[in-house]
């Protein structure tokens, strides 16, 4: 196994991460903050982090958690907004079918969001989703499996139940 330093882990990392979590998200400035810390606590671990047999899994790993806490923390700080302004916080409209896709998936409950963006965004195969979610492949593949249902309703599109839903490493 070959040892990285930190600087060169981050360099190679630090774009399909922003991605990741722009992916569940759905705010760039977010996915860049939520990255950021992912990559501190990585460097601040580093001697550990780095002896993995994946590290990429593990900053994974942790850019999903602080995503989905941070997804949490603005969903309440919307409904407290919206509470004190009395009415509705505007939405803003996004045309492309990335981002109705993207809202879709984000709409996801975490574990099938993060499924779905590790096997979409990155194209990682189940092993590798398995090892960054920190469950058994079986599990990723439920998660892809609904993910995918709950997508197809949520967007209109018919889903084949008797079709290979891909579920398999791509």
């Amino acid at each position: 196994m070959t040892i990285l330093t930190f600087d060169a882990f981050a360099r190679r990392q630090r774009r399909p991460l922003v991605a990741f979590a722009w992916a569940l998200t759905g705010d760039l400035a977010a996915a860049e903050d939520l990255v950021q810390d992912a990559l501190q606590a990585a460097w601040q671990d580093w001697d550990r982090v780095s002896s993995l047999d994946a590290p990429g899994a593990w900053v994974r790993r942790a850019v999903a958690n602080r995503a989905a806490g941070q997804v949490r923390r603005a969903g309440r700080e919307h409904r407290a907004l919206a509470r004190l302004a009395g009415r509705p916080a505007r939405v803003v409209e996004l045309e492309p079918a990335d981002h109705q896709f993207w809202d879709a998936v984000r709409a996801l409950p975490e574990r099938q969001a993060q499924a779905v963006a590790l096997f979409y965004l990155e194209d990682c195969p189940v092993a590798e989703i398995a090892q960054v979610l920190g469950c058994a492949p079986g599990t990723v593949k439920v998660h892809l499996h609904r993910g995918r249902q709950a997508l197809a309703a949520a967007l209109g599109l018919r889903v084949d139940d008797g079709t290979d839903l891909g579920e398999e490493e791509p």
